[in-house]
């Protein structure tokens, strides 16, 4: 999958002002790319990666996937995007509490109608991928927070994702649990093929992309890459 924008930008109404989260960024995602955004807390990171993943909408600009143009995208084929093409990370995980971390696994498979055995067999795979594989029945609030981090990960490759969107994946997490992470993620980068976007403020997160972008006030500046 490639995403390219062409002067996105997002503006927000707060009361009687206006703030610019994202100020026409031009940006490119190319397969099997890690790249990194950084930049400080408000400084648009994760409104710009809810737009690329297609759970928000642009005030001005376009997004193009693989050259299509999304704003020309039903609900429904937006939908389908995100649940067969994209996986998502968040720094607070959005696991459901009632269920274990299988049937957390499981869960985007049921969305996309996939038999249950199916679902079964691919979830106890990625659990056993991500290392957790004795904790399949374990629910969040009996894991630790890098092992919900693990779920989390595994949950987003669910439906085999041709990228990866992580916001903050090592947010909430210890420097030792945050390189095991990094490092988890950039395995799936390079044996998978899938591309991953991080936004963070972790440099261990920059001494392993491919890419580095800043972000400040909206603005997006390539920084490196090689």
């Amino acid at each position: 999958m490639e995403i390219k924008t062409v002067d996105l930008t997002k503006i927000y109404s707060v009361g009687s002002s206006t703030i610019t989260a994202v100020d026409k960024v031009n940006f490119e995602v190319n397969e099997a790319r890690f790249i990194a955004i950084v930049g400080p807390s408000g400084s648009g990171k994760s409104t710009l990666l809810n737009l690329v993943g297609l759970n928000d909408y642009p005030t001005l600009g376009k997004i193009f996937i693989d050259n299509a143009d999304a704003s020309l995208l039903s609900s429904s084929k937006r939908r389908k995007i995100r649940l067969f093409r994209m996986g998502f990370v968040f720094q607070t995980f959005n696991l459901l509490p009632t269920l274990t971390a299988l049937e957390n696994v499981e869960l985007p498979m049921s969305l996309a109608d996939k038999p249950p055995k199916k679902q079964r067999e691919k979830a106890l795979g990625l659990l056993e991928t991500v290392g957790l594989g004795k904790r399949l029945f374990h629910r969040p609030k009996e894991l630790s927070m890098g092992e919900m981090q693990r779920v989390a990960i595994a949950r987003a490759l669910a439906n085999n994702p041709e990228i990866i969107i992580a916001d903050e994946p090592t947010g909430e997490l210890d420097s030792k649990t945050s390189k095991e992470i990094i490092a988890l993620l950039f395995d799936i980068n390079r044996k998978e093929k899938a591309t991953v976007v991080v936004a963070t403020h972790d440099e261990k997160v920059v001494d392993v992309a491919d890419a580095i972008y800043s972000i400040q006030d909206g603005n997006l500046r390539l920084e490196s890459q090689r």
